[in-house]
């Protein structure tokens, strides 16, 4: 079943995760797509909300095809697609320049969307890792073995749609794995959404500033705004 927007894809999530309402959990999401819905899920647990910065590493000559991907910290973890690096006859070279690419945008996006302010601390919490989507799990990967670095009491997987082969391999890397659609002959992710519009960045400031205004008391209700 499509989901009408990202809003609506994070609402039904989040009453799939109702069990996790008061197990001092962190909602953690990956922009920019998965901020809407982790916007949700973390308003409807009363969890603070927080981001993890990871970026797709994708072949030069096609972007949207995933040969790894790299997370942020203070040692960045890169994850590495061996099948794809190999069929695409990625140089090292290549491959290096690309990740290099990704850590800069991620820094970008650091000061754009979190400033100066820390990360959420995530230790001995249930850390809840939330998306618009997963395709190869590359991204998803990457952000699992860094949070791990972080000491979370768990790690939940949350998506609202991804393929069946994909969930059920990274069932292996996250301690519970929560998926509403799982589409035999999956396809592109923005086809399970009748409206995936892509969100801008003062989309996602606006959205974590909603969050962090309902966590300190400046809004004790009400969902985030919708993106523009």
């Amino acid at each position: 079943m499509p989901f009408d927007d990202r809003s609506e894809a994070g609402l039904r999530l989040a009453e799939a995760l109702e069990r996790y309402r008061g197990k001092n959990a962190v909602v953690l999401a990956l922009p920019r797509g998965g901020v809407p819905v982790a916007a949700e899920v973390a308003a409807f647990l009363d969890a603070p909300l927080d981001l993890l910065l990871v970026r797709k590493i994708g072949v030069p000559s096609q972007p949207e095809l995933a040969m790894g991907a790299v997370i942020d910290g203070n040692s960045p973890l890169v994850v590495r697609n061996e099948d794809i690096i190999r069929h695409a006859l990625v140089s090292e070279k290549e491959f290096d320049a690309a990740c290099r690419a990704e850590l800069a945008e991620i820094e970008r996006r650091r000061r754009a969307y979190v400033g100066d302010r820390p990360p959420v601390d995530v230790e001995g919490k249930v850390a809840i890792v939330v998306d618009d989507g997963i395709a190869t799990g590359a991204t998803i990967r990457a952000a699992i073995g860094g949070l791990r670095r972080r000491k979370p009491s768990s790690i939940v997987l949350a998506v609202p749609v991804a393929p069946p082969d994909t969930i059920e391999a990274l069932r292996n890397e996250a301690d519970d794995v929560v998926c509403l659609e799982e589409p035999a002959y999956f396809h592109a992710i923005g086809l399970y959404y009748h409206d995936f519009r892509q969100l801008k960045d003062q989309d996602v400031v606006a959205l974590m500033e909603a969050a962090r205004a309902r966590v300190t008391g400046g809004q004790t209700a009400g969902t985030p705004p919708r993106p523009s």
